[in-house]
């Protein structure tokens, strides 16, 4: 296959720095067309809007031959703008999800409204590729984009359109980083942080914080070990959620007497 077009998407909305990062990088290889949230959509996973309208805006943007800026998620963004795009005689041949501000390892993929763009790229037939840099205040893209460019170039013909590559890049100088891990997912797990805001009221306002736990004495085969000894990691993604090894035992449980 030779990629052409490329359809990037993010969820930190369309004017973040991540996203003009990917754009600008990508750039160079391919045809960019951008389809992003017109503002933050974090842990939107892969939700879609139903019910209600999507705003669809045409928008300039440097170094993308088309973009557009909606009022929906993700997701939305993707399916939409495959689609668009595709009756205006333009075929998308990868999804792009990122530069995503803040990691997206382990069972954090679940809430990522980064990778669940990306997903959505699949559900569209088309491969797709999220990246993601470990801080919400990231600084250090550089090593991100070139792993962008040298995933394209080394694996366009090669993702199936039923897999996602996730990309992880710590938020350090390109030569402060180990080098690349290839993973799998690990727990990503928070000392969470779930206070009542005022909790002598009679009706409570919670808002959600927490802070990832270091992980010792674990493989760093897992993502969210690799990333925390400063590697860059890519872990294969798919979205069938099917517990193969269950279904024949499940038949076993009397669920149907």
């Amino acid at each position: 296959m030779t990629v052409k077009n490329i359809l990037i998407t993010n969820d930190d909305g369309i004017n973040s720095r991540g996203i003009r990062a990917m754009v600008d990088a990508l750039s160079q290889v391919a045809d960019i067309y951008v389809c992003a949230p017109d503002g933050q959509r974090s842990a939107f996973s892969h939700g879609i809007t139903t019910g209600e309208s999507i705003h669809i805006e045409e928008v300039p943007y440097d170094n993308a031959t088309m973009a557009f800026q909606t009022s929906g998620t993700p997701a939305d963004c993707v399916k939409i703008g495959v689609r668009l795009l595709r009756a205006r005689g333009i075929n998308i041949d990868m999804v792009y999800s990122g530069i995503n501000q803040g990691s997206n390892l382990g069972t954090d993929t679940l809430y990522s409204g980064t990778v669940g763009a990306a997903m959505e790229g699949n559900v569209c037939g088309v491969p797709a590729v999220a990246v993601s840099v470990g801080s919400h205040e990231a600084e250090n893209f550089e090593y991100a984009k070139r792993l962008a460019v040298d995933t394209f170039n080394a694996a366009a013909d090669k993702i199936p359109a039923n897999m996602v590559l996730n990309i992880n890049v710590p938020d350090i100088p390109e030569e402060e980083i180990a080098g690349v891990k290839y993973t799998v997912l690990g727990d990503r797990e928070y000392d969470e942080l779930f206070p009542a805001e005022d909790a002598a009221k009679s009706e409570l306002d919670y808002k959600y914080s927490g802070v990832p736990l270091i992980y010792s004495d674990l493989p760093d085969t897992l993502d969210v070990v690799a990333a925390q000894k400063g590697y860059a990691t890519i872990t294969p993604l798919q979205r069938d959620l099917t517990y193969y090894g269950k279904v024949e035992e499940i038949k076993n449980w009397g669920i149907d007497d």
